[in-house]
């Protein structure tokens, strides 16, 4: 289990495994000090090693493995801040998403970050840690400010073709969108939807 911490930043692990036998012990749990500021998001994935945060800044998307309390990989969501409402790891963790208010949902990749895409200029040194920034190996764009979360969809594939991976966005005016993207950072629509029209007067 993952909670924020008391220091600003900080993501406190407790094991409840282990929760018995801690009853009337006085250590404290460990603490992974993730970022300067207030957390924002946190995400663990499925198998429960990893875990990514952000921060109310929104810049950034950090992963932890929650073993060893390291750092495994900064991801960079942009450079003004934002809102980031959701972030999700797909089944194997090779892959994470995370959506915000700029209405932009990006999609790292994890297992193979060579994937991401990084600055191309010749001369970045005045600009510190931002010039080795990993940016998403993809994104697609959605209706800013409207509030929405994305996950993974389980990977399909064609006789033939390349293994397609999928996120679907669900968003509070209602919408469905469903986007398929590949290693090469390809990314387009494959479908949408519209389940619910918030501009209708409900009568009860």
């Amino acid at each position: 289990m993952i909670f924020p911490g008391t220091r600003a930043g900080s993501l406190q692990l407790f094991d409840v495994s282990t929760a018995g036998a801690a009853v009337g012990a006085t250590s404290t749990p460990p603490t992974i000090n993730a970022h300067r500021t207030d957390l924002q998001c946190i995400a663990i994935n499925h198998s429960g090693g990893l875990a990514a945060t952000a921060s109310g800044k929104g810049t950034l998307i950090r992963v932890f493995d929650l073993k060893t309390r390291l750092l495994v990989i900064e991801l960079r969501r942009g450079t003004d801040t934002a809102t980031v409402q959701s972030i999700t790891f797909n089944e194997d963790s090779s892959y994470l998403c995370a959506s915000s208010d700029k209405g932009t949902v990006h999609i790292f990749a994890i297992k193979n970050p060579e994937l991401n895409k990084r600055l191309t200029v010749a001369n970045v040194g005045y600009l510190g840690r931002y010039a080795g920034s990993q940016w998403g190996m993809t994104s697609f764009t959605l209706r800013s400010e409207c509030p929405c979360i994305c996950v993974f969809a389980p990977p399909g594939s064609t006789p033939g073709t390349a293994v397609r991976n999928a996120v679907i966005a669900l968003c509070f005016d209602g919408t469905y969108h469903k986007y398929v993207f590949t290693a090469d950072g390809n990314c387009n629509r494959e479908s949408y939807n519209v389940f619910l029209d918030v501009t209708q007067d409900l009568e009860i």
